[in-house]
C-alpha cells in the first residue's frame, strides 16, 4: 500500500474510552491521522457482542488498535476475537495491534488467533496499569483512605498507560513493529503496599492497605455497584494472575520505543498533582 493510500484511511481504535484507547486515539489525531474511534456509545457503533456493528466500524480500515472488552481471559473471548480478525481480513484491514494480557494462557490463544490472520501483527502484553489506581475500581478506596485487597507481598511491574499508548501508535504509524510480539511492564515490580506508599507521598495523604479474603473483596465490589461479571474478572486478576508469574519486569517498552519505561513514581507525581487523589 502506497503512503498516500495510508494517510487516507481511517485507523480503526476500539475501546475508544477505555485507558489505553482513549489515548491512543488522542496521540493519532494529534500526528493528523484520520481517526476511527469506536465504542458502544459512538458513531459508528461498535459492540464486540453485536457482530452486526464490525462492517460500519471496518469499512475502509487499514490499520487497527483492538482491545477486547472486558478482558479476553472471559468464556467466548476467543472465538469472538477469532471472528473479528476474520472479518476485519475480509474488510482490507492490514495491520492490527493488539492489546494482550500477560501471563494469561486466554490472551495467548488470542495472540496466536492474530498470528494465524493473515494480517500484520504487533502485540502488546500488558499485565496490571498504573492508571489502576486512578481511572478504575481502586480509585474510590484510595479516595477514602483505605484500601482492603485480597493481596500479600506479591510483586508486580505495573505499566503505564502512556507507554501501552506510545508503543501502539508507533506500531500502528511506522515500520519495524511488524510480526512483533512486545511485553510491557514498569522498570521495577512493587507490591501494592508499596504502590500505595507512593501514592500518599505524592498526594500528602495518609492511606493504609487492608489485606482481605476474596470472599469478603468480592462481596465489598458487589456492595459497590460492580457488577458480577466485572467482578468475578477482577478477582480472577487478583487470585490467578497475581501469583508471581509476572513478577519479573520486561524490556517491551525499550524494545518498542528505544527508552525506558516510566516508573510508578513518576505516574504518582503526574498523577497526584491532578487531584484526583483528594480526600472525598
Amino acid at each position: 500500500m502506497a503512503q498516500s493510500d495510508f494517510d487516507a484511511a481511517p485507523i480503526l481504535v476500539l475501546g475508544a474510552n477505555g485507558k489505553t484507547g482513549r489515548r491512543v486515539a488522542e496521540r493519532l489525531r494529534a500526528q493528523g491521522h484520520d481517526v476511527r474511534a469506536c465504542a458502544r456509545s459512538t458513531q459508528p457503533r461498535f459492540d464486540w457482542n453485536d457482530r452486526a456493528t464490525w462492517r460500519a466500524a471496518l469499512a475502509g480500515v487499514k490499520h487497527a488498535y483492538v482491545t477486547y472488552q472486558p478482558d479476553l481471559a472471559i468464556p467466548g473471548a476467543l472465538d469472538t476475537v477469532s471472528a473479528f480478525f476474520d472479518a476485519a481480513r475480509a474488510s482490507g484491514t492490514e495491520r492490527i495491534v493488539l492489546l494482550s494480557g500477560r501471563g494469561e494462557e486466554e490472551a495467548r490463544a488470542a495472540e496466536e488467533a492474530l498470528q494465524r490472520s493473515g494480517a500484520s501483527w504487533t502485540i502488546l502484553r500488558c499485565s496490571w496499569f498504573m492508571q489502576n489506581f486512578s481511572e478504575s475500581f481502586l480509585l474510590d478506596p484510595i479516595r477514602e483512605g483505605t484500601l482492603a485487597l485480597p493481596v500479600g507481598d506479591i510483586k508486580e511491574p505495573f505499566v503505564d498507560a502512556e507507554d501501552i499508548a506510545d508503543a501502539a501508535v508507533a506500531a500502528l504509524t511506522q515500520p519495524g513493529h511488524e510480526n512483533r510480539l512486545y511485553e510491557l511492564t514498569g522498570p521495577q515490580a512493587i507490591s501494592f503496599g508499596e504502590a500505595l506508599e507512593c501514592i500518599a507521598q505524592a498526594s500528602r495523604r495518609e492511606l493504609r492497605l487492608v489485606p482481605v479474603p476474596p470472599d469478603a473483596f468480592r462481596a465489598g465490589l458487589l456492595e459497590a455497584g460492580v457488577s458480577e461479571p466485572e467482578t468475578d474478572l477482577i478477582l480472577y486478576l487478583f487470585t490467578t494472575v497475581l501469583d508471581g508469574r509476572n513478577a519479573t519486569p520486561a524490556d517491551g517498552v525499550r524494545l518498542a520505543l528505544h527508552r525506558e519505561a516510566r516508573s510508578f513514581e513518576d505516574y504518582a507525581r503526574r498523577t497526584a498533582a491532578s487531584g484526583v487523589w483528594d480526600a472525598l
